[in-house]
């Protein structure tokens, strides 16, 4: 018969050769687990009579997993914080203190845990452009770019912003993604400084000082915020008109550095002639006033003269009129050549050339020969003129 058919195999099963009872009771599968934990623990019920000390082993082995598991998990809340980084302890999700470099211990998770942050890494914010290959100015972003000034002109602002973490407790728990809010607070003061500035001012003169103001105003926003971020550095990238306005723009601004260059150029010539002129005009001034003095010095010593003769000439007038005169005369013929004496009993004029006569002494002077000879000349050295009046004497000035 069949072990299938009715009656057949008497309700045996064909593998097992159990008879058919049904499912399996639970508490059996619940026995049937303890024995297996009781044979990992402790060997397992081997009689009744030692089911005491089984269970003894079996805590004992429970206990000494639990103890390594425990050392495992203390040990695990050992961490090392390296140099140039902060690690911040969360117990519970609330903060509790920053540690500094080194090795620390923390209750191990879940009870606290540790976030380490760098505090030294320089983190960037670009606002107006994205950065391309090596850094440089990539695309760039006119939403963010576009800024009005304050007399209604459109420029293209791209600027970067680096800063560091200051506070690791208040960067992570005072304000939600940081560095998102850095960039609204960076966007939000560079407008204003803009705003507030005149085109040509912000294309110019004035690059230094709206980075100042940024940088200034960021920090201001951020310590307000509490945020624990520290603005390190602001670069304004660049600073353009629209692109369609470029070009006219680019003629004006260099119209403008022409006329300094025009400027420029008229100023060092102008301090180049001014000092000339001005040496030149102090040294005729003291010329002049040399010349005055020297001139009014001569009068008062011509005066002085003048008055010590008259003192003399009313002591001796006949005397003084003849010194004088012979001093005159001494004087006029010193730079005559030929003079004409008229002899008082004669009727002929005795010629006397001054400049051969004064030659002729000289050389006699150097040969030794007397110089009366010089008046025993020739009948070339004598002119005769008709007579002249007597007491009178005539002089030829070459």
């Amino acid at each position: 018969m069949a072990w299938n058919e009715p009656g057949g195999g008497n309700n045996k099963d064909p593998w097992g050769g159990r008879n058919d009872q049904g499912p399996p009771d639970l508490d059996e599968v619940v026995k049937k687990m303890q024995d297996k934990l009781g044979g990992l623990f402790g060997g397992g019920r081997r009689s009744g009579g030692t089911g005491g000390s089984a269970s003894g082993k079996g805590m004992a082995g429970f206990g000494l997993i639990a103890g390594i598991a425990f050392v495992v998990w203390l040990f695990s809340g050992i961490y090392i914080v390296d140099a140039g980084t902060r690690g911040v302890v969360m117990r519970f999700g609330a903060f509790t203190e920053a540690t500094m470099p080194g090795p620390h211990w923390h209750i191990p998770y879940p009870v606290e845990q540790v976030e380490i942050v760098n505090v030294e890494q320089r983190r960037f914010v670009e606002i107006g452009y994205r950065s391309g290959a090596g850094g440089q100015a990539g695309l760039t972003v006119e939403r963010e770019a576009l800024m009005l000034t304050k007399d209604e002109n459109i420029v293209n602002v791209q600027l970067a912003v680096q800063y560091q973490v200051d506070d690791p407790g208040k960067y992570l728990f005072n304000v939600r993604q940081p560095d998102a809010v850095l960039k609204q607070v960076a966007e939000s003061a560079v407008r204003e400084v803009i705003g507030k500035s005149e085109m040509d001012f912000v294309l110019k003169e004035g690059r230094a000082e709206v980075v100042s103001r940024v940088k200034a105003s960021m920090q201001n926003v951020l310590n307000q915020y509490d945020s624990g971020m520290l603005v390190s550095d602001v670069n304004l990238q660049d600073a353009q008109p629209p692109e369609e306005v470029q070009g006219a723009f680019s003629d004006a601004i260099k119209a403008r550095e022409d006329k300094e260059r025009l400027k420029n150029e008229a100023e060092t010539y102008a301090n180049e002639v001014i000092p000339k002129a001005r040496g030149r005009a102090a040294r005729q001034t003291q010329e002049a006033q040399a010349y005055k003095e020297s001139l009014i010095a001569k009068a008062e010593g011509e005066a002085s003269r003048f008055t010590a003769l008259l003192k003399e000439y009313k002591k001796a007038p006949e005397v003084t009129r003849k010194r004088l005169y012979l001093e005159t005369m001494e004087s006029v013929l010193t730079r005559t050549n030929k003079v004409l004496v008229d002899s008082d009993n004669a009727n002929n004029l005795m010629y006397l050339p001054l400049d051969q006569l004064m030659k002729q002494s000289t050389a006699r002077r150097s040969s030794g020969t007397n110089v009366s000879d010089a008046f025993t000349g020739t009948d070339s050295d004598k002119t005769v003129a008709p007579k002249r009046p007597a007491r009178r004497t005539t002089r030829e000035t070459r």
